[in-house]
């Protein structure tokens, strides 16, 4: 379905009929196909999720320790503010864009079909390689609750063979699981989300609460550098600890990813963004300060190399400890939903556009369950592959799901770097014309939105070339391949590469669409097409 000329216009003020969403999305040139069943909670799940504060800290504190010491906390605000920058400007285009596959469909309207398509194609390689590496996560968490679901062999750990071969077992499990979940419907998707996203800040709490009260130091812990270094010596370690942070704060914008399903997206979208990543932020830096105060030691090397399993099991027990890791388990399982079902959107918005391969079935949505149920399949059948690379090869995993999060933050940088040169241009005159579907006005910075957005493509441009650097100590630590020290370099390459080829294979259909330049605001106010 190729996108009309015109751009649409808002809906009737005070208007929150489901024929009023149907018609907005018309006026893009979209027929209603997804059902509109996710509220506002479910909303803000499906970005809380994404994030997931329980998996991905869990996961990743021990790197982010072993590299700066304590004071690594301090790259969780500075990534914080720099991805709420990035997260403001998100919460506009989601009010006067709302869409499926929202990164692609901001893109290509801001900029050019060649831009918009090349985000969407890095955003379809960076969510299905995060599936895998949200899903490899069980096998740090589920042979710590129960020596059982250890299948292979007698060694839990990553780096081992057994453990690795685990690890592809029992994530290749979770990913059929999501994959089942979506193709049934969004609705049980919605509700497997929401009611995990719940047990999930339960569990924050409960853990920043619990060790609050097994605290062994001050809050003052986090000046301390743990000897990795002090004044400029400190700079270097602190700029690879700041990975593990930049590691857990994206998907925020699976709100956006999500807006054709939900109900209100004008007005619920662009809150429920910030709302999401609002929370993980302050829930993720209370649990890091708790962990720092209540770690038995932090010199005795376990804090580097176990991370908050090693904190929780000591400080709370055996019992307790491993309560609070089936709630890490469960967060596990839901951010591999979160993230499967915007990779699945995102595939199912380009191939409705007719600009992938095999677009006539991936664009597919049964009439049953009002799901596009292939696109799901192919990002789960995709992570599984991933996966697989993980048997033998731990060291190439880990490389290539830090490579994700570098394509993540350039599919990021393809939106807020057009936003900018659009602003400049006077972007968006008149919004003051439009109205979300509740008859209020549509979010905006007003006159921040430039300086807001500077913030944002300078943020998102200094963290890519800190995730993208060839340091051998994140991407080859054991230095046995010089290819995985430049995997970032090859892999980003290799990836725009393909999509070159695959983009020149499309590009008269991308060119085709047409999408309309203007905001719909300043399309309303001013009567002009594109």
């Amino acid at each position: 379905m190729s996108l009309s000329p015109a751009p649409p216009a808002p809906p009737p003020a005070g208007s929150t009929d489901p024929a009023t969403d149907a018609a907005d999305l018309r006026g893009f040139g979209y027929e209603p196909e997804l059902r509109r069943s996710i509220g506002s909670y479910a909303s803000f799940a499906a970005g809380f999720s994404f994030v997931s504060i329980l998996t991905t800290v869990f996961q990743l504190f021990a790197f982010g320790f072993s590299f700066g010491g304590p004071a690594f906390f301090w790259t969780w605000p500075l990534v914080f503010a720099g991805q709420f920058m990035v997260a403001l400007n998100f919460a506009e285009l989601a009010a006067r864009y709302p869409l499926s596959g929202c990164i692609y469909q901001w893109s290509r309207r801001l900029s050019n079909a060649m831009v918009g398509w090349f985000a969407g194609w890095v955003m379809i390689i960076a969510q299905v390689a995060t599936v895998a590496a949200a899903a490899i996560a069980l096998q740090v968490v589920l042979p710590s609750i129960w020596s059982g679901f250890q299948l292979v062999g007698d060694d839990p750990s990553l780096t081992s063979t057994s453990g690795a071969t685990n690890a592809v077992i029992l994530g290749s499990i979770l990913i059929a699981l999501t994959t089942l979940v979506n193709v049934i419907g969004v609705r049980l998707m919605a509700i497997v989300n929401s009611t995990g996203v719940t047990l999930e800040i339960i569990g924050v709490v409960a853990v920043v609460v619990l060790l609050m009260f097994n605290v062994e130091r001050g809050p003052g812990v986090v000046f301390d550098t743990g000897g990795t270094g002090t004044g400029l010596a400190y700079v270097g370690p602190f700029l690879v600890s700041a990975l593990m942070a930049a590691y857990v704060v994206v998907g925020f914008d699976s709100a956006g990813e999500l807006s054709e399903e939900t109900r209100d997206p004008r007005h619920t979208a662009p809150r429920t963004i910030l709302r999401a990543l609002a929370a993980s932020g302050i829930g993720g830096g209370l649990m890091l300060l708790a962990a720092l105060m209540a770690a038995p030691s932090l010199t005795d090397g376990r804090l580097a190399t176990e991370g908050l399993p090693y904190v929780l099991t000591s400080r709370l027990g055996e019992t307790g400890g491993r309560i609070l890791l089936i709630d890490v388990a469960i967060a596990i399982a839901v951010c591999t939903l979160a993230i499967q079902t915007a990779g699945s959107r995102m595939i199912f918005s380009m191939a409705r556009d007719g600009v992938l391969p095999f677009s006539g079935a991936l664009r597919r949505v049964s009439p049953r369950t009002g799901t596009p149920a292939l696109p799901a399949l192919v990002v789960g059948v995709g992570a599984i592959a991933v996966l697989l690379v993980n048997i033998g090869q731990a060291a190439l995993f880990t490389a290539i799901t830090s490579v994700c999060i570098v394509m993540l933050y350039i599919a990021y940088a393809l939106v807020t770097v057009p936003l900018l040169v659009r602003r400049l241009s006077g972007w968006p005159k008149g919004e003051e014309a439009a109205s979300t579907e509740r008859g209020g006005g549509l979010f905006a910075l007003g006159r921040f939105g430039i300086v807001v957005n500077v913030l944002a493509v300078l943020y998102g441009i200094g963290m890519i070339l800190n995730l993208g650097w060839p340091r051998q100590e994140v991407y080859d630590p054991e230095g046995s391949h010089w290819y995985l020290h430049y995997f970032s370099l090859l892999f980003v390459g290799g990836a725009l590469l393909v999509g070159g080829l695959a983009y020149l294979r499309y590009r008269t259909r991308a060119l085709s669409l047409h999408p309309p330049r203007l905001p719909i605001a300043t399309a309303v106010a001013e009567g002009e097409t594109a």
